[in-house]
């Protein structure tokens, strides 16, 4: 066995074993979490319900719905509470084959990135869900009880979940563009009213139809694309004068000036950068 398939062999083996360690960490997390599968439910329904007209209830309309619905909120809790050790085993796993100012900017992205999606998260549990669902409530037209079946609110909040989380992963993504120089500061600043206008079509397509849960989507989107620029400036270091006025030498210049060198006509006299 040649020394390539050997490597390639063990980076295997740690990718395994580190993705057991993650599976392992959601599966304990889950377990423990398995008595209160109920009460993490009802806490991801109280928006809903507090919408609700009095006495108004939610409603299973499969046979196993009741059942499964909890379980797969408890595991959603779990895989959330595992992320920082999930991205921790990930990290661990990449860290080695980067270089070292590589590693200086992947630890913050890492943690920013977590800290971000979870606050995503939040801010669509605590202040867009009572918004959404209490515009859902009062279109009903007269005489319809609003009695949402709980598989597919379950599948509704995952989706704005998802929209939120990522959304507030902009200035993560903008930070690494930069830094990857796939794209300049200069040029994020100039793409930016195209870069609105494309937040506020996501908000229509991601949101109910109500403008006010739109705009909650839309505008944050913008202002952490704002940021994400304020810090991709601040940690870009502009290029140096001497190095930016450089200009290399000709074909010409360099062969002569190597065989002055190796004839031992004169030592190699560095070259003024202007």
């Amino acid at each position: 066995m040649s020394h390539t398939e050997d490597t390639f062999i063990s980076h295997l083996i740690e990718m395994r074993d580190r993705l057991l360690r993650a599976v392992i960490a959601v599966v304990v997390i889950f377990i423990c979490l398995f008595p209160w599968a109920q009460d993490l439910y009802a806490l991801l329904a109280k928006p809903m319900l507090a919408s609700l007209p009095q006495g108004g209830q939610m409603i299973a309309t499969e046979v196993t719905t009741p059942f499964f619905v909890p379980i797969k909120v408890t595991m959603m809790t779990a895989f959330l509470l595992a992320m920082p050790w999930v991205f921790y085993q990930a990290w661990a796993f990449v860290a080695p084959g980067l270089y070292q100012h590589e590693k200086r900017l992947g630890v913050p992205l890492v943690i920013a990135s977590v800290i971000l999606f979870l606050l995503g998260m939040a801010f669509a549990y605590f202040l867009v869900f009572p918004v959404v669902f209490g515009f859902i409530v009062g279109v009903a037209p007269e005489g319809v009880a609003v009695m949402t079946d709980i598989g597919k609110y379950l599948d509704f909040v995952m989706t704005l979940f998802m929209a939120f989380g990522i959304t507030f992963e902009v200035p993560v993504a903008v930070v690494l563009l930069v830094k990857m120089g796939m794209v300049s500061v200069a040029k994020l600043r100039e793409i930016r009213p195209y870069v609105i206008v494309g937040a506020f079509v996501i908000g229509a397509i991601f949101t109910p139809p109500d403008v006010i849960s739109q705009f909650m989507l839309a505008v944050p989107m913008w202002l952490l694309y704002e940021l994400g620029i304020l810090v991709a400036a601040m940690i870009t270091r502009p290029q140096p004068e001497a190095e930016a006025d450089y200009t290399p030498m000709s074909d010409a210049e360099m062969d002569a000036e190597l065989d002055r060198i190796e004839t031992g006509q004169a030592e190699p006299e560095p070259r003024d950068p202007k």
